[in-house]
């Protein structure tokens, strides 16, 4: 029985080390993150950062709002993978800049990360930059980049209880799209309602927008029922209000 004390006592220090450690790099996050922030209102850059676990349709949706707002807005993209930069390469096809970050064993990205990517930009000549963060509904949500927002994807394809089950990153959202609509008739076991009646159930009252990048050909929809619409008036709207410097930064005021 002795032998177990000390043990457990350099059990609970190792612990008390780790949480140490994470709150000091969180802090020096926020700090960077809020270095970036400033960027963005100097310059009335509207940032987005888009999450989702892997698959939910994060670069379609870039796709399809590059093509509808194509003389409308100046976008630009800064793509978070583990590998690779097939995502950027799709971005670039449409003619908008797109800064690649490929964080190797890393989960998410951190504010560290994207002002070295801000580097890569003209932010004179941007309106809106999404932030395609990695694909996971857990490391992403606890470190602020410096956006204005958090739009959380969550795919018909996954399960309508992941805002229950994933609650920090679902609590954090300033918008939940539900994407791949088109898909719907096919699934059984995916309830819109029930998939917004859990993110209540975290005391979020965030829009829930319901939308599908394609039609039956593939290519990119022209909006109307496809949920394209609404969403499109969600964003505009919100850089508006960065544009003339009255938008809150959300995720500055839950600090």
């Amino acid at each position: 029985m002795g032998s177990t004390s000390p043990a457990m006592g350099g059990n609970g220090e190792h612990r008390s080390e780790i949480v140490t450690v994470l709150r000091g790099l969180l802090a020096e996050n926020d700090h960077q993150a809020a270095h970036n922030r400033r960027h963005f209102r100097e310059h009335g850059v509207l940032a987005i950062n888009l999450m989702s676990s892997p698959g939910a349709g994060k670069t379609s949706l870039i796709e399809a709002t590059i093509e509808h707002l194509r003389g409308k807005a100046r976008l630009a993209v800064i793509e978070g993978d583990l590998e690779t930069e097939n995502d950027a390469m799709r971005i670039r096809a449409h003619g908008v800049s797109a800064v690649q970050i490929t964080t190797g064993s890393a989960c998410h990205l951190d504010a560290h990360m994207i002002h070295n990517a801000l580097h890569r930009l003209d932010l004179t000549d941007i309106d809106i930059l999404f932030i395609e963060n990695v694909g996971n509904l857990v490391c992403p949500a606890s470190f602020d980049l410096g956006q204005h927002h958090n739009v959380v994807l969550l795919s018909v394809t996954e399960g309508d209880d992941k805002p229950a089950k994933y609650p920090v990153m679902f609590r954090g959202a300033d918008l939940m799209l539900l994407t791949k609509t088109d898909l719907l008739p096919y699934l059984d076991d995916f309830d819109p309602k029930q998939a917004e009646n859990h993110l209540r159930a975290l005391a979020n009252m965030a829009p829930v927008i319901s939308l599908s990048t394609r039609v039956d050909n593939g290519q990119v929809d022209n909006g109307g029922s496809s949920g394209m619409d609404a969403w499109l008036d969600w964003l505009l709207a919100a850089r508006e209000k960065a544009g003339a410097g009255t938008l809150i930064d959300t995720a500055e005021s839950r600090q």
